[in-house]
């Protein structure tokens, strides 16, 4: 399996969202990555993301098709960038989130803007904590979110 990262544009996103290929030689996913809500509203957040830093999303590809989607949540603060992803239900549990935080450090590693990279998973969200772990990410705190509930906090440095 080859995991890829695509930095996604706003063409790839209406693409997702129009249950098109989102590019040439990238397959849709199998199940959709995310309900349309979910994925209109992260091209939005992109969008307004990336007036300040761009990359502010990428497509992850795992051998020509699209699995999942990996996001800057927030502008970067201070050269920290937080980051955000999630694997199409058809394509989970096989390594793939793993490998595309693993080429987004790599990517991180290079870009000298950044200093560290930031992650939150819901605190019962074990395979996500596994995710980042296995990427080097350690727990650096908990907060309370009033949509998501508990979270753990994460930071790798870069």
């Amino acid at each position: 399996m080859t995991v890829r990262l695509v930095p996604a544009t706003n063409e790839h996103f209406a693409r997702i969202l129009a249950g098109e290929r989102p590019d040439a030689g990238v397959a849709p996913p199998d199940t959709p990555v995310a309900e349309p809500e979910v994925l209109a509203m992260l091209a939005g957040l992109a969008g307004q993301i990336a007036e300040a830093f761009s990359p502010a999303a990428w497509l992850i590809v795992a051998d020509d098709q699209l699995v999942g989607l990996l996001s800057v949540t927030a502008v970067p603060d201070d050269g920290r960038l937080q980051i955000g992803y999630g694997i199409a239900p058809g394509a989970q549990g096989r390594g793939h989130a793993t490998s595309a935080v693993a080429a987004l450090r790599e990517w991180a590693l290079r870009d000298h803007r950044l200093r560290a990279l930031l992650a939150e998973t819901r605190t019962d969200n074990i395979a996500s904590q596994r995710v980042l772990e296995r990427n080097g990410f350690v727990k650096i705190g908990e907060r309370l979110d009033e949509e998501d509930g508990a979270l753990f906090c994460w930071q790798a440095d870069c």
